[in-house]
């Protein structure tokens, strides 16, 4: 038997780790099991936006001074066309993944949470959960297991509103980067998603529908632009693949089990809104354990997916449709302020006024183009 905890998170990575720092802001005793042990990597783009970071410091989270690399903004690159956007406020960073992940062990052990690293949990029950050698009392049950979640299966919450897959594959490289901008460099079926992450390394994702598509060496040469920075730089570390998945649930708790993060659902990677997504959740999460009922859970989870949801939709879209993709970056190089507008939309810094404005002249511009 072990130690009783108010609430026991099944996953130790950055949304079990968040959904635990939140608990125990609002009073409660919080228990961490894993079945790695840390730092834990995980393939992703390592960049976090403005909003992402915010949501962090609503965790009460600051990033260390001298960690990471800033960027100012968002750049498309597709052949012989760009068009670049800052943000409206603040600077991305980017940072390792297993460097965050000691940022929030390091602020959840000082909130006081319990770990249990290297440790298989076996199933649930409604007073706690099974662990491979023992048993653990919590009030509150929470699923961070990822897109593949064992809790969600265990809690029957697996009921599906739509969901949608892609696969992608991670490599750094030591070169200096060459840009003050995170890059999306698009090209026929892939994307690679280029994040600086000092300043002596970068972070390129590759994504696309087939494991074939994201092959760099056939990636590459349908992303000149790419191929032509890349050169002479060194390949550091492995090559690591992933699959992103893009669903949502019809619900994410039932009595007193909640899902969160991946396992709560996801959007496509391509977003770079994976995170933030987890650390405002995690402050949802928190609020509806204080009131004593995760039903209260449900509504603001599915508030915070609806916008990142829709851009996943239309960033897969932009990159599937080369000429349609073609003529909106012609549209996009020649009215920077529109680009600079959708920015703003994806990074939530836009009115509903705004965002439908822009909506309409987008698609104005289009037809009549």
């Amino acid at each position: 038997m072990y130690s009783d905890s108010d609430v026991f998170v099944i996953g130790g990575g950055p949304a079990g780790l968040a959904a635990a720092i939140a608990a125990t802001r609002k009073g409660f005793s919080a228990t961490v099991a894993d079945g790695a042990e840390p730092p834990i990597d995980k393939p992703c783009g390592e960049g976090m936006m403005p909003e992402t970071q915010a949501a962090l410091k609503g965790l009460g989270i600051e990033l260390p001074s001298g960690v990471g690399w800033t960027f100012r903004g968002i750049r498309f690159v597709q052949q012989d066309s760009q068009i670049t956007a800052d943000f409206p406020m603040g600077r991305g960073i980017g940072i390792r993944r297993p460097v965050l992940h000691g940022v929030l062990i390091e602020a959840a052990r000082k909130c006081g949470v319990r770990f249990r690293w290297k440790s298989s949990v076996v199933g649930i029950e409604t007073r706690g959960v099974r662990l491979a050698d023992g048993f653990a009392n919590a009030r509150w049950i929470i699923g961070a297991d990822g897109a593949a979640s064992r809790v969600r299966r265990w809690a029957e919450l697996n009921d599906t509103v739509r969901r949608r897959q892609r696969v992608a594959n991670r490599r750094h490289y030591r070169i200096r980067p060459w840009s003050e901008f995170m890059e999306i460099h698009w090209g026929h079926r892939s994307q690679a998603y280029v994040t600086p992450i000092s300043a002596e390394e970068i972070c390129v994702v590759m994504m696309g529908d087939t494991p074939e598509s994201i092959r760099f060496e056939s990636a590459l040469p349908h992303l000149p632009r790419l191929r032509e920075c890349l050169a002479g730089g060194e390949l550091h570390g492995r090559e690591r693949g992933a699959v992103t998945v893009m669903h949502q649930l019809r619900r994410v708790s039932r009595g007193n089990v909640a899902l969160i993060g991946d396992a709560s659902g996801g959007v496509d990677a391509i977003t770079g809104d994976g995170l933030r997504l987890a650390f405002r959740q995690a402050a949802a999460l928190a609020d509806a354990m204080k009131a004593g009922d995760l039903r209260a859970y449900n509504r603001p989870h599915r508030e915070l997916q609806k916008r990142p949801l829709w851009m996943g939709k239309l960033l897969v879209e932009f990159g599937r449709q080369d000429a349609v993709r073609a003529k909106l970056m012609r549209l996009l190089t020649e009215s920077p302020k529109l680009f600079s507008g959708l920015l703003a939309i994806h990074v939530g810094r836009a009115t509903s006024l705004e965002a439908a404005t822009a909506g309409a002249q987008l698609g104005w511009r289009f037809i009549a183009a």
